[in-house]
């Protein structure tokens, strides 16, 4: 029931999109090309098929039913996530997408899309986990690590909210990957990975009961796509978002990844 309050609480956001103009009033953009970058290590948003090899996820689909409304050609491309707001702030991507928190400081850099999700973070921990239960039992244990890519949400909010506020604290270890995080905790490396409700389902479901999360939620964040500043694309995109909430689109892709896919079968 956990997992279920999670993500239905991340769906409820969605009201908060402005009601939309229909599918027939979306602007034709043409054929257009347009370059998407993503991570692919982020699921249920965007991951590769343990089965087929293929990306697949949340945002692809959502990502794909915006290119057709909108008549654009989708080609995806993959970066790191440190890499990927400098990148789309030079131009050499036109949209990113890994679920991408809504921040301030990031809006100096790029232009972000209307919200199209609501996440939660929790504490993701190796299935046998007893030592703590929250962040603050957590905090309390002092030689127990949490496992980071730097830059993130995640990441400051283990600073601030877990820890003591000092951004070099040596308990917070850092990876390249989200995926390399959840590694590392499944070695035994770390202790606790920081995840929204949505990525860490994914990892718990596929685990075969070796991950938990566990505590209540520690920040509410929003999920925005990702432009280079000034791109004639916000604009289009927010319409499309906008539409595929109110037809019912979102709410479909939302079953469809969050509570009806199983993660490896």
């Amino acid at each position: 029931m956990l997992f279920r309050r999670t993500v239905l609480a991340g769906f409820a956001a969605l009201a908060l999109l402005p009601l939309a103009a229909s599918a027939a009033e979306l602007p034709d953009l043409g054929g257009k090309s347009v370059v998407v970058v993503t991570e692919n290590a982020y699921p249920p948003l965007q991951f590769i098929d343990p089965k087929s090899g293929k990306a697949i996820g949340w945002e692809y689909d959502a990502m794909n039913e915006i290119a057709k409304r909108l008549n654009v050609k989708i080609e995806y491309q993959n970066t790191s996530w440190d890499a990927m707001i400098q990148a789309v702030s030079d131009g050499q991507y036109n949209i990113g997408m890994t679920g991408i928190t809504i921040k301030e400081d990031r809006k100096q850099k790029v232009d972000f899309s209307d919200p199209y999700m609501r996440s939660q973070q929790f504490m993701l921990v190796r299935g046998d986990e007893k030592r703590f239960t929250d962040a603050k039992s957590f905090a309390e244990i002092k030689d127990g690590l949490v496992g980071a890519q730097p830059g993130t949400t995640p990441f400051y909010t283990a600073v601030y909210e877990v820890l003591d506020g000092n951004e070099q604290n040596p308990r917070i270890k850092l990876f390249e990957t989200f995926g390399a995080t959840v590694q590392a905790l499944k070695a035994g490396d770390v202790d606790v990975v920081l995840t929204d409700g949505t990525a860490g389902k994914g990892y718990v479901d596929a685990s075969g009961g070796a991950l938990k999360l566990i505590g209540g939620p520690l920040g509410t964040e929003d999920f925005g796509f990702i432009f280079p500043k000034g791109s004639d694309l916000v604009a289009p995109v927010n319409a499309a978002i906008s539409a595929l909430k109110a037809d019912g689109t979102l709410d479909a892709l939302n079953k469809k990844w969050f509570l009806d896919y199983k993660m490896g079968e």
